[in-house]
């Protein structure tokens, strides 16, 4: 046995020095970005401690805006400058919109069946075009109006209760649970807490979990074998396959209510997008198009919903409750904008409608989606033909990376870049959708966010109640505010936002 193990080990270390030398005469044609020194077969794993993003931003100050990583055998470009990133997500958009194809990405995508992951072309384009139609147009984002005002004055209604008696509230968990109600009133005509299989712990820590496992697994990294059977002895594969069948459980009981319940007088927020995607799937009418939807597709539509639209939503009033309290000037000031609009006399509930009327508070939000994108990294692309950026060859098959978080970031781009400054936009051209390369919190280009709309109508409406209704104060016993960052693709607050509501009258 031993001697056998010897010898698979030499063949398998063979073959890996036999690649890592034959990709460096390839590599010498090419006039390739700079990058990194890396060791053998791992490249430059090494170097990552800690948060991806912060790591990258590092080594882009070190090594240039435009930089080569080696993650084991594959080739990752991270962009880190608006000018690069105008470069790959509009003059080069069509020649690197595909996504990489991952061990996790084709079980949780179902094989491309779904809008984030499906590499580019008719499926991707098809089901992107279905779920603006049914969901996230701007026709179907103002339709659902009245829910986000119900939410919301359920929210205010828990939160006055706690200012009476005087506690604190976990502000965190608050904002997750008014996003998770939103979109799954919206979009699945179901309430967040109405069955053992939909509630928030249940949701977030889903969410999370798929985060966590989601990313490239070692199978990705290294050839040969050697990644599937580190994650094999890892039990990766068994986590894996464990989360899938959690959200596949979630997906067929948010399908399954829709089947076994007709709509009726009783049924509010339907029909919704589920209802409608199900009525084209038993069209008869499909047989006779070049694409057939499935429930499969489905499936990919409304995880990509939930999982893309309950955490960035909720991160990003998160991070800009935690900036206006340790930002005092600019908490009055919106306060003061929003109170002086609205009325002095205090409204029951707060209408969508006087969202117009708050330029300040516009500008807050995009203060905080510069200062703190909830995606730090848009998702990956990968190019599709020879292409160059910034004058470096970036081969056929290489992954790019874009890291907004560090390009909101650039003191090139932004005066003192660290500070929470909402004034900065004023008179300023920047805008936050895809238009403006020096903010991408919802990327540019054929994969840009298709919800914009929405995660904005949501979050305006939310901060408004929040500001109008309340003041708000740290727990005595915090003196500052913890700003330190957590998550994997999304990046969360890592100390919950606990406050003290005192109720404005």
């Amino acid at each position: 046995m031993s001697i056998l193990l010897y010898f698979c080990s030499s063949l398998l270390l063979s073959a890996l020095f036999s690649l890592l030398f034959l990709k460096k005469i390839k590599d010498s044609k090419y006039n390739l970005p700079p990058s990194p020194w890396k060791l053998p077969i791992i490249g430059n794993l090494h170097q990552f401690r800690g948060l991806f993003h912060r790591c990258l931003h590092d080594l882009s100050k070190k090594h240039g805006p435009v930089l080569l990583l080696r993650l084991g055998s594959l080739d990752m470009v991270v962009i880190s400058s608006s000018e690069a990133a105008e470069e790959a997500l509009k003059t080069l958009d069509l020649e690197c919109c595909t996504r990489p194809k991952t061990i996790a990405s084709s079980k949780f995508s179902r094989n491309g069946k779904d809008i984030v992951f499906a590499p580019y072309g008719v499926v991707s384009k098809e089901l992107r075009k279905l779920s603006v139609l049914e969901f996230l147009s701007t026709k179907k984002v103002r339709s659902f109006r009245y829910i986000r005002e119900e939410e919301n004055d359920l929210m205010v209604k828990k939160l006055k209760e706690s200012a009476l008696k005087k506690s604190s509230v976990d502000l965190s968990q608050t904002l997750f649970c008014l996003v998770g109600s939103i979109i799954f009133r919206s979009a699945f005509g179901q309430r967040f807490n109405e069955s053992k299989h939909i509630n928030e712990e249940k949701i977030e820590e889903l969410m999370f979990e798929v985060q966590k496992i989601g990313s490239f697994t070692n199978y990705d990294l290294f050839p040969y074998g050697l990644g599937w059977f580190m994650d094999f002895v890892s039990g990766r594969y068994k986590k894996l396959d464990k989360v899938w069948v959690e959200v596949d459980t979630l997906l067929n009981h948010i399908i399954d209510v829709h089947l076994k319940n007709p709509i009726d007088e009783t049924t509010r927020d339907r029909p919704d997008i589920v209802d409608s995607l199900l009525d084209m799937i038993h069209k008869p009418e499909q047989d006779d198009q070049s694409f057939k939807l499935t429930i499969d597709h489905l499936k990919g539509i409304i995880q990509n919903i939930y999982l893309a639209g309950v955490d960035t939503s909720a991160i990003t009033m998160i991070w800009a409750m935690a900036e206006l309290v340790r930002n005092p000037r600019v908490m009055k000031k919106a306060q003061d904008e929003i109170r002086t609009c609205i009325g002095i006399k205090q409204k029951e509930r707060i209408e969508e409608k006087d969202v117009d009327k708050l330029q300040y508070l516009k500008l807050v939000i995009k203060e905080t989606l510069r200062l703190h994108p909830a995606a730090p990294l848009l998702l990956p692309r990968e190019t599709m033909a020879d292409i160059k950026i910034q004058g470096y060859d970036i081969p056929r098959k290489t992954l790019l990376l874009v890291n907004t978080w560090s390009i909101g970031r650039n003191p090139k781009l932004w005066e003192n870049p660290e500070e929470f400054n909402p004034e900065r936009f004023i008179d300023c051209h920047v805008d936050y959708k895809g238009n403006s390369f020096e903010m991408l919190p919802f990327g540019s280009g054929r994969r840009i966010c298709p919800g914009i709309a929405f995660g904005i109508a949501t979050v305006e409406l939310g901060l408004l109640n929040l500001l109008y209704f309340f003041d708000w104060k740290l727990p005595e016993e915090v003196k500052d505010m913890d700003m330190e960052e957590a998550g994997d693709a999304t990046i969360v607050k890592k100390v919950p936002l606990k406050l003290f509501p005192v109720l404005h009258h």
